[in-house]
């Protein structure tokens, strides 16, 4: 029997206990920053559901004041026309465009627009000398390889 057979089992039994309070120590971190973002969310909610009601008295507001003067038809058509043309006007704000970004995120698939290149100046024939300026683009071979595209 060597010397140190018997400290074989000390070793495992402290890596095991460590092992175990790691665990528990990550657990409690991770019970508690789910804590917090739980109470977070439940406010952003609320603060939501508030925002809606504002809204929609506001919505109601505007067409009561319309209707001081309109027919109660023309007044609810006038606030619904206005709601419709506030929510378009908010889902064009958020959403991604090409023109916006310069990133090519509202172009389909993903692939921004490659410019032109520039004709290469060089001897008869269309040959350029030396290597290409650098920030140019190459041109495209003739045949593109095929590329899957993505859904959208």
């Amino acid at each position: 029997m060597k010397p140190l057979d018997h400290l074989e089992h000390l070793d495992k039994h402290l890596v095991d206990e460590l092992a175990q309070v790691a665990r528990e120590t990550v657990r409690d971190e991770l019970r508690e920053q789910t804590r917090r973002q739980r109470r977070k969310a439940a406010l952003y909610a609320a603060s939501g559901a508030l925002a809606l009601y504002a809204g929609a008295a506001l919505a109601l507001a505007v067409g009561l004041a319309l209707a001081l003067g309109l027919p109660d038809w023309a007044a609810a058509l006038i606030t619904a026309v206005i709601l419709g043309v506030l929510a378009y006007v908010l889902r064009g704000a958020a959403r991604p465009s090409a023109s916006r970004t310069g990133s090519g995120a509202g172009v389909p698939g993903g692939v921004p627009p490659v410019p032109p290149a520039p004709p290469a100046a060089g001897p008869v024939g269309g040959a350029a000398a030396g290597p290409p300026a650098p920030g140019t683009v190459p041109p495209l071979p003739s045949e593109a390889p095929e590329v899957p595209r993505r859904k959208a």
